[in-house]
């Protein structure tokens, strides 16, 4: 459960200010001046790729590291980890950084200032209510029947996104704009994003290039690429066995996609999965849903998902931990596998190749 120390730091007075309109910088374009990656990367003075530790984000850095290497810009890349805590899965920030010096690039990690995302949630529903209570009681109606918005992240509010990557994040790319000093026009930031179509009907819908309106300014202009967008699970599995990069052992084990444990946008076989894994911190989860009064996931309670985890249990016994490189054969077969784990061993990459 968070701590009374997270929950003060957040404040649950509802506000009442109207919300400032953000005015868009008019140096910002419109539309990103070219979508080939060679020009891109050219045109970057920083070219930032945003790493979760998961298979996305991993091949897609060593897919464009190998690119800056061929065009002599590998200085100008920086791999940033935004770490979610003990909420995510463990040793996931060290594995970032081990990729990052492998590939032999800047490694950057940030975190957002106050509490995890259990303890935001549990501030949100306060905020949340006292917000509710206050319109029933200007309605005339009886507040202690107000109804509260839930206060997990979904799918239509993904506030986890904002509040503890987007803008962790965009601190840092103001202090790479300061790094660079005075240029004479605004500092242009190539932010890569591991995200695919594959993924879902949302992320289908993304540009693969497209300027980030909301994280330019004067001084800064920002344009987001998913270099993989278009690719397949069996290309980027391909990728990872080329780079020979390690991958988080949670693939293994059975997991589709990594960052959080517990991801509200996850299917049900993962959190339940999660939850056999790591059963303190789905309990943790299960008393955060009992305050806050809604489900985890819409439709789905973590109290309902520890319950098949532990029929599952029961009926098959506790997991057992799976061979290294489980995830990989799959989709490159056991040879390459074995090949893959000698060179994630030998701990070398050659980036030309």
């Amino acid at each position: 459960m968070p701590s009374t120390a997270q929950l003060g730091l957040f404040d649950i007075t509802p506000a009442t200010a109207p919300k400032r309109v953000r005015r868009i910088h008019p140096s910002v374009p419109e539309v990103p001046a070219t979508t080939v990656p060679a020009a891109l990367l050219r045109a970057a003075d920083w070219i930032l790729l945003n790493s979760s530790g998961g298979k996305d984000s991993q091949s897609m850095a060593s897919h464009v590291c190998r690119l800056a290497v061929k065009l002599g810009l590998l200085h100008r890349v920086v791999i940033v980890h935004a770490d979610l805590g003990d909420v995510e899965w463990g040793r996931t920030r060290q594995l970032a950084e081990d990729q990052a010096r492998r590939l032999g690039v800047r490694f950057e990690v940030v975190k957002a200032e106050g509490g995890d995302l259990l303890a935001r949630t549990v501030a949100r529903f306060f905020k949340l209510k006292a917000k509710a209570e206050k319109e029933a009681r200007e309605e005339g109606r009886d507040p202690s029947t107000a109804k509260v918005a839930p206060a997990w992240p979904s799918a239509s509010a993904r506030w986890c996104t904002s509040d503890l990557k987007r803008g962790p994040i965009r601190k840092l790319m103001t202090r790479l704009v300061a790094e660079l000093g005075d240029l004479g026009r605004p500092v242009r930031i190539l932010n890569c994003i591991g995200q695919r179509a594959a993924e879902s009907a949302p992320r289908a819908k993304l540009a693969p290039v497209e300027i980030d309106r909301a994280a330019s300014n004067g001084k800064r202009h920002v344009t987001t690429w998913r270099p993989i967008h278009g690719w397949t699970d069996a290309e980027v599995w391909k990728e990872i066995a080329r780079s020979g990069l390690p991958y988080h052992e949670a693939y293994d084990w059975g997991m589709s996609r990594l960052s959080c444990s517990f991801c509200v946008l996850g299917c049900e076989a993962d959190v339940v999965l999660a939850a056999r894994l790591r059963p303190e911190k789905a309990a943790e989860y299960a008393a955060v849903e009992k305050k806050v009064g809604t489900d985890f996931k819409h439709g789905l309670s973590m109290q309902e998902i520890v319950k098949r985890g532990a029929e599952l249990d029961a009926e098959h016994g506790k997991l057992k931990r799976p061979p290294r490189g489980t995830a990989l054969a799959m989709y490159v077969g056991k040879n390459a596998t074995r090949t893959y784990l000698a060179r994630v061993e030998r701990g070398r990459l050659d980036l030309a190749v």
